[in-house]
Order: C-alpha cells, then structure tokens, then sequence
C-alpha cells in the first residue's frame, strides 16, 4: 500500500536526499550511506526495503558522477540482532541460508567496513555467501550471484532444471506409485521450507495453511518444486491445491498426464474440493447453494447419469424459473 511504502521509503530516501544537499559546499571527505543486499537480490517480501536501499545506490554513483565522494555499503544479514532484525525466528534464519547468506558476526562486520569504506567504488555488498548452498538448487540462485558458481555446477545453473530426471524416475510405474513419488517430493520440500527435520512432519490430507505457509514460504515452496520439476508452477500455487495430496495429483497431471487413471484424478480433485469447502463460513449464503450442487453431483454419480438435471443446473436461484424450483424440490424429496 502507499502507506507501507511510504513507513519504509521515507528514513532512507528523503534522510539521505537531504544530508546529499545539505553537504554538497561542505569540505566532506566521506559519505557512507547504509544499503542493503536486498536490493541487489530482491528478497522475498521486501520490496519496498528493496528499492528503498537500492535509491541509496543509485544516490552514490550519482555523487561519485558529480566528483563528490560517496559510498553505499549493501549490507547482508548481522547475527547480532537489531530492533529491525529482532523479531525474526529460526525459520527465517534458516531460509537466508538456504538462498547462500549466513549471519556476519560483530567482528567480522566491523573488519568488512574498514575495507569497504576504503574502497574506491561506490557501491559494495557486504555478505557472507554459502558456497555450497549456491550450488544445491540452481534455480534459486539469484542472478548477481551466477557468476561465481565455477565448473559444472555453473553449467546446471545455465541449463536450469527442466524435470527431465523425475520423468525419467516416474516413467513405468504404476500410477499409485507416480503419486506416491509427488506426494514424497511436496511433503519433503514442504518441510523444508517450514524448518521441520523431516517430511514425517507434513500430513498429507492437512491445509497447507494450518501447516503454517505464509506468502513466503508458498513463494520459495514453489520456486523449490519448479526446479525439481521443471514446471512453471503459480505463486498462489498452495491456494489452488490447498493440500499435499490435491498438490501431487496436480503435478502427476502436468508431469505424466496418461499415467494418472479417471478415478484418482477425480480424487485428488475430491481433496483440492474438500479443502476448499473448509473455507466456506456457516452464515455464508452461497453454502446452500454449494450444498445443492454437490448433491446434485452425487445423484448424477450415483445413477450413472451423464446428463446434468434439474438441481444441478439450479445454481442461481435469482436465475431460477418457477419449474426449476418445483423440479429441484421433487428431486430432493426423491419424486
């Protein structure tokens, strides 16, 4: 909103924007401005303190153009926690880590500022990069980085994933057990990414909401399953498949679609459905008309009609003729 925007963009851009001018007659020989690594890797759920940070930048190479000293130093995460940095949990912690930045500690931070402002660049990134992460999952690598992944590695970051080896890994098995493989893989990356030691920890007919995602854990839970599939997968991905079982059944149909029989399509369609009636409140007046569609649905199956009849078609009552009505009422008294 403009407000948020606003909270986060005024400390940083209108402070430094006057100290700019309020210094530029004065004999000054340093002007240090605080940025952040966020802007230079667009952190998830920052992008306001993103393009906040990343005006200081620009702010610094504009001085520098100018023949006025300046330098931004985009700074990574400080174990030592600060007012802004307090409140984050493990959880948190454990997912910078897993996109390549540990913690700096005090004296290695203070170490990095001497050399940075001594510097004669305007800008610098300040962070500590895992190795190791960087290489785990090609995909979630963040461009600015690529660069520094050497040899093979840095050819699969190229290359990108494109699910080829889980095709290979489902092809020839039975279907139960394609899903069975999906159901492994979203129930362990959706652990990880919740900071659970194990996938045993995921229930596989629970709401990814009570699981506990928020916006950025779905984000970095689909980016994770993007890469192990190769899929384009949507940002509202766990709203649309709200459980690990409604999930895999979706990814069998994209991944291996002949291989997914009528019947457990239409099941992990049943599981996405049930999660989603979950949502619908008691006071809510579209319940009965749910309610008499989905019993409609189940006369039609019972009977083996293909033909919609009357209750199903009833899903407007504004819309409704006088014979649609009686013809919904003799159904649901069986006449």
């Amino acid at each position: 909103t403009d407000a948020q925007l606003h909270t986060v963009l005024q400390p940083k851009i209108d402070a430094a924007t006057h100290l700019h001018h309020l210094t530029l007659h004065h004999p000054v020989t340093t002007f240090v401005l605080y940025s952040s690594a966020a802007g230079q890797l667009g952190t998830a759920g920052q992008a306001n303190y993103a393009a906040a940070n990343t005006y200081l930048d620009a702010l610094a190479h504009h001085r520098r153009a100018h023949g006025h000293p300046a330098t931004s130093l985009a700074w990574g995460f400080w174990n030592q926690r600060s007012d802004m940095t307090g409140h984050l949990g493990d959880a948190e912690v454990e997912r910078m880590e897993r996109a390549g930045m540990r913690p700096l500690d005090n004296e290695e931070g203070l170490a990095l500022f001497d050399l940075a402002c001594g510097a004669d660049v305007p800008l610098q990134v300040i962070t500590r990069l895992t190795a190791s992460a960087l290489r785990a999952d090609p995909d979630s690598v963040p461009p600015l980085f690529r660069g520094l992944v050497q040899g093979t590695s840095r050819r699969v970051v190229r290359s990108g994933g494109d699910g080829s080896e889980l095709r290979t890994r489902l092809a020839g098995l039975p279907p139960a057990e394609q899903l069975r493989r999906l159901l492994d893989l979203v129930r362990s990356n959706a652990a990880t990414v919740l900071g659970h030691a194990s996938a045993e920890a995921i229930a596989a007919e629970q709401s990814f909401s009570e699981l506990g995602f928020d916006s950025l854990t779905a984000v970095e839970f689909r980016n994770r399953l993007g890469a192990a599939t190769g899929l384009r997968l949507p940002a509202t991905l766990v709203f649309e498949h709200p459980t690990p079982t409604a999930l895999a059944g979706e990814l069998l149909t994209q991944l291996a679609p002949a291989g997914l029989s009528g019947a457990e399509a239409a099941l992990s369609q049943v599981d996405a459905l049930e999660a989603a009636l979950a949502a619908v409140t008691a006071d809510d007046g579209d319940r009965d008309r749910v309610t008499r569609r989905l019993r409609g649905l189940l006369a039609q199956w019972s009977t083996g009609d293909a033909e919609p009849d009357a209750a199903d078609a009833l899903d407007d009552l504004d819309a409704a003729s006088t014979d649609d009505l009686f013809d919904a009422i003799d159904q649901g008294f069986g006449l």
